[in-house]
């Protein structure tokens, strides 16, 4: 898939506690598939990942989520981390930066936990879903339908539940964010 998304931007949303292979496996294969890639944060620095019990490694923030516009960026990706979409979620920077790619059609993957800020973001309702088993009745309360299934594809989204079935969701995501266009539409 090298060079399938060249010419693309990639934002990754993420704070500390995000989970670090539901970060740095997608991150390398969207740089693998040539795209320009953006780590945003609530904070500039760096920003500490979760491995299975303990904190893992840094993940380098390119961008303050204060200084970013969504028209930037052709797609979104959020990886999951408990941690990670709680402190998110409650961020309202974050909350409006993820609504603004719905609100304009552009692409969104997202994994594990992170479907907790796209809950937050009211995008959820009337859509096809999965996600860490934990998170289904949120997502069903949100109106979401929820799946048990490696990834799931919805219109402009696609989810996925956990590490495991990060092979499946990276394919799904490149393809998905390949076939997309950035548009015209702002929020």
């Amino acid at each position: 898939m090298a060079g399938i998304l060249k010419g693309k931007t990639v934002a990754i949303l993420a704070t500390d506690g995000f989970e670090e292979a539901e970060l740095a496996e997608p991150k390398k294969a969207l740089e693998h598939a040539d795209a320009t890639i953006h780590v945003i944060a609530p904070h500039i620095g760096e920003i500490k990942g979760w491995k299975t019990a303990d904190w893992g490694r840094v993940a380098k923030v390119n961008r303050d989520l204060n200084e970013v516009s969504f028209e930037d960026y052709d797609a979104l990706m959020l990886p999951g981390g408990v941690i990670n979409a709680d402190k998110l979620r409650t961020d309202m920077r974050a909350v409006q930066f993820a609504k603004k790619f719905f609100d304009a059609g552009r692409p969104v993957a997202a994994i594990c936990h992170a479907s907790w800020l796209l809950i937050e973001a009211d995008v959820v309702r009337g859509r096809t879903m999965t996600s860490w088993p934990s998170l289904q009745t949120d997502l069903r309360n949100a109106g979401a339908n929820w799946i048990d299934e490696q990834v799931a594809v919805d219109g402009n989204l696609v989810t996925s539940r956990k590490p495991d079935d990060l092979p499946a969701f990276n394919k799904r995501m490149i393809e998905m964010f390949a076939a997309s266009s950035r548009l015209a539409q702002t929020a």
